[in-house]
């Protein structure tokens, strides 16, 4: 009668009378009650998420804590994630479970406490819990965590920090708990806050007072950060650190903690211990050899306020005691292989000014003799000078060029033989979305089965297709067909319309009238390729064909003219019937710049058939053409427009005319679906041998990256560059928008692409450079971004290559420069341009003059812009060679 009692009490919410029938309950009696209380924690998650719901929670969190009579049930009822937000409070559970021996207490107070941070146990509950068991307190992340938020939270109470934490018995505990959380420091670091009332100087002070030993806290301060970490928590606790305030003789017992944080931690925990290493060493309790340690590491970072930092500190000590150049100058001499040539400049100069200090031969000098070699050309020279070493003179320096691999076409494997392997490259193809190839010969593969054997095919995709939300649907209810009428998305409508989730009426009318989309700059391309998807689907269930007569011979999309002929023989032999929109992609595929064509075009028109005299007729023209184009500027942006292209029309199907009509910028911008879509790689495939007519179509899309920060598909770059055709100025642009991308993988895509044209012999680096110029002086494109991008280029090798393209990029940047005169500031980025091409320049050999670069060399001062206009005014100028 009391199990009935107690769930009529928690049905009705009421927790207080509930807690009354517990405590006048056994063990067995409450072990009776579990099995109603499940049922109803089952039925109340299905129940609507209201207020009638959840009235009857936190009486049900209480009574099932209470019913358990083992400590793990008891900590899986309590900590459930469907009972989370509407738990009894920790006075209700710690009442109901009071009467606990204080064993099964704490190995509930444990298991709790070691539930993960967001299960977020009540800080009060596990507290109440450690005092009822009197256990030790738990070290877990949840338990610290809620400790830290309560001291934080108890403003209620009155007092300060510092006051409240002198209150806990379990102080240092806990703080020696939070040095060894890897959790916990980022979750309360706002707690710490800032001024004189905050928890650093509120440790500071318990340290003083004796309450905590001021130098287990120095020492877990440097032990964490030496550990690593997320910024956030390193700043917490050298910001600890630096609040304790360590003794001279603190700092110096720990001077191989500083160096391996000056060498390796994050750049405010290297600036730290820079700077108290720097303090030792200029009194003198600083070993050399310590300083060159140090200095090793420290002068290979990225960060250059610590680089010259270290320079400097290095100067100051050679300054004061040149004995001890024999170990200093070679580490000096490390940063010659530093990345940035400003770097190695100034340490070459530092080693200038203390080499007579320097015996005549020795360990030093060979030391800093092998370590020229990695300075940049220039400065190598200069140094080798200065060390009395033989060079070779400026020719030596030049390195070859080193481009990519050109790639090479592949030939696109048979389709699979047997509908199992079929079935296996169609669930592979799913999931990655594979290439050109992969998708042309599984196409085809679906195709040539469906006209074997479709029942087999369909046994064989079954567990293929089951991933699909239509896959075990009923066919005459399915909605697919609304589904991929507006996007097809690839393989997906072919095997939808295979199962028969798409309605013949959908698929004949999407034959018939073509996409249901509206007009963009994509949808001429996007148009063609769905078209014979459309069709592809459409006949599988309507007229299976025996082939693809479209499937390329190439994985750039070419198809040879024999095999096209082969494949209209076969559908002869076999009376079938082609489709037209397989047979109009064939067309836009067949090459025509093979001098077997003739051959080809005679059989092709001794089949007798409608589209062997077609075939003949598109061999026996010139081609492939690409229509007339012309700049048009939108804004910062300069896009391409293309003409008519008369070819693409006539007796094509209406879905593939929209290739060869006029592109406009200003037209053809309604609603566009095609953003992240995966059909975007197959687009080149779509008109072989004519990436422009790609290229102009997605100039817009590109250039979003680098004028409005935004993200695009970069990855269609290095795609285009592999193409077939003519790379002309929509592709350049392409690739100059791709170098002023705002996101670092949209901007190395186009450095790929730059390297494959180069490696092709497509790359016409004077037109890109242009290009970036005028896109740069209209605010289109950032130097500074550029400039990481075309470092990154000259960093393969390709140093020719990245200088053809600075040589026509440079002037007009200069000539702003010189007409701003001396008031006027230097675009950001310039310097790091004029650096790469002053590197680009010493390692590729170049040499001549380049428009106002002598005016920028002649600025007065030492700023990046002028010191490296000076560099290479000296590599390009004859007095380097002399």
């Amino acid at each position: 009668m009391s199990g009935e009692a107690l769930l009529n009490a928690v049905r009705a919410g009421q927790t207080v009378e509930a807690a009354g029938l517990l405590d006048g309950m056994t063990d067995g009696e409450r072990r009776a009650c579990l099995p109603a209380l499940k049922e109803l924690r089952k039925e109340l998650r299905t129940a609507p998420w209201n207020a009638e719901s959840r009235v009857a929670y936190p009486a049900l969190h209480a009574a099932g804590a209470a019913c358990h009579t083992g400590a793990a049930g008891a900590a899986t009822w309590i900590a459930a994630a469907d009972m989370r937000w509407s738990q009894a409070s920790p006075g209700a559970l710690l009442h109901v479970l009071g009467d606990r021996e204080s064993g099964w207490l704490a190995d509930l107070t444990y298991r709790l406490a070691g539930r993960p941070i967001t299960s977020r146990l009540p800080f009060a509950l596990l507290s109440g819990l450690v005092g009822l068991s009197g256990c030790e307190v738990p070290t877990t992340d949840a338990y610290v965590q809620g400790w830290f938020e309560h001291i934080g939270a108890s403003w209620h109470s009155g007092g300060t920090v510092v006051q409240r934490l002198r209150k806990e018995p379990h102080l240092p505990r806990m703080i020696a708990a939070l040095f060894e959380s890897m959790e916990v420091t980022g979750r309360i670091a706002w707690l710490f806050g800032d001024g004189p009332g905050s928890w650093y100087n509120a440790l500071a002070e318990l340290a003083e007072e004796g309450n905590l030993d001021r130098e287990v806290l120095v020492d877990a301060c440097v032990a964490r950060l030496l550990r690593g970490g997320v910024p956030a928590d390193q700043r917490v606790f050298l910001r600890l650190l630096s609040s304790l305030g360590p003794t001279r003789d603190e700092e110096r017992e720990r001077s191989a903690d500083w160096t391996a944080l000056a060498c390796q931690a994050i750049p405010a925990v290297a600036w730290h211990a820079q700077s108290v290493l720097a303090s030792l060493a200029l009194d003198g309790e600083l070993t050399s050899r310590r300083l060159a340690e140090m200095s090793s590491g420290v002068l290979f970072r990225t960060e250059k306020k610590l680089v010259r930092a270290q320079l400097v500190l290095l100067g100051k000590v050679l300054k004061r005691d040149p004995s001890t150049a024999d170990v200093l100058l070679p580490a000096v001499a490390e940063a010659f292989g530093h990345e940035d040539t400003e770097v190695q400049e100034r340490a070459l100069k530092l080693v200038e000014r203390h080499v007579t200090a320097l015996p005549d031969s020795g360990d030093a000098r060979d030391r800093l003799a092998e370590l020229t070699d990695d300075l940049s050309p220039g400065l190598r020279l200069r140094a080798q000078r200065l060390l009395g070493i033989e060079a070779l003179g400026p020719a030596s320096v030049v390195q070859e060029e080193v481009l990519p691999p050109v790639p090479e076409r592949a030939r696109l494997a048979t389709a699979p033989d047997s509908v199992a392997e079929l079935a296996e490259e169609v669930s592979a193809l799913l999931a990655s979305g594979g290439g050109v190839a992969v998708f042309e010969r599984t196409l085809d593969g679906l195709v040539r089965h469906a006209h074997r054997d479709r029942e087999a095919l369909l046994e064989a995709l079954g567990p293929v297709v089951a991933r699909f939300w239509w896959g075990d649907g009923d066919p005459r209810h399915s909605n697919a067909g609304r589904h991929y009428r507006d996007s097809p998305q690839g393989l997906e409508v072919v095997l939808a319309a295979l199962f028969e989730q798409v309605g013949m009426d959908t698929l004949h009318a999407a034959v018939q009238q073509g996409t249901t989309s509206g007009n963009c700059h994509h949808s001429a391309l996007s148009r063609a390729f769905e078209a014979r998807l459309w069709e592809v689907a459409y006949r599988l269930r309507a007229d299976p064909m025996p082939l693809l007569l479209a499937t390329p011979t190439w994985d750039t999309g070419l198809l040879e003219p024999d095999e096209l002929v082969a494949r209209l023989t076969e559908y002869r032999r076999l009376d079938a019937r082609p489709g037209a929109a397989d047979f109009a992609q064939a067309l836009l595929r067949v090459r025509r710049d093979d001098p077997a064509k003739t051959t080809a075009a005679a059989r092709a028109r001794s089949l007798g058939s409608p589209e062997g005299y077609r075939l003949a007729q598109w061999l026996a023209a010139e081609g492939p053409l690409l229509p007339e184009s012309r700049r048009r500027t939108s804004g910062v942006r300069i896009l391409v427009e293309l003409g008519e292209l008369e070819e693409i029309q006539g007796l094509f199907p209406p879905e593939f005319r929209h290739l060869g009509r006029p592109f406009a910028v200003f037209k053809d911008r309604g609603y566009c679906r095609h953003w992240g879509v995966r059909d975007l790689q197959h687009w080149p495939a779509v008109v072989p041998g004519r990436r422009e007519l790609v290229a102009a179509r997605l100039l817009r899309d590109i250039s979003t990256a680098a004028v409005e920060d935004g993200r695009t598909d970069a990855a269609i770059l290095p795609l285009l560059a592999e193409a077939d055709g003519e790379a002309g100025e929509a592709l350049h642009l392409c690739v100059a928008y791709g170098l002023g991308a705002r996101h670092p993988e949209d901007r190395l895509a186009a450095v790929d692409a730059l390297l494959v044209l180069a490696a092709r012999g497509q790359l016409d680096a004077g037109r890109l450079g242009a290009d970036i110029g005028e896109l740069v002086s209209r605010g289109a494109l950032k130097p500074s971004r550029l400039a990481e991008s075309i470092r990154t280029a000259a960093a393969t090798g390709a140093y020719a290559t990245v200088w053809s393209v600075l040589r026509d990029l440079l002037p007009g940047l200069l000539a702003d420069l010189t007409a701003d005169g001396a008031s006027g500031g230097p675009v950001r980025g310039l310097g790091e341009l004029l650096a790469v091409a002053a590197d680009c320049a010493e390692r590729s050999g170049a040499r001549g003059d380049l428009a106002h670069l002598a005016g920028t060399a002649g600025r007065r001062g030492s700023s990046k812009v002028a010191t490296q206009a000076r560099r290479l005014r000296t590599a390009l100028t004859q007095e380097a060679a002399a």
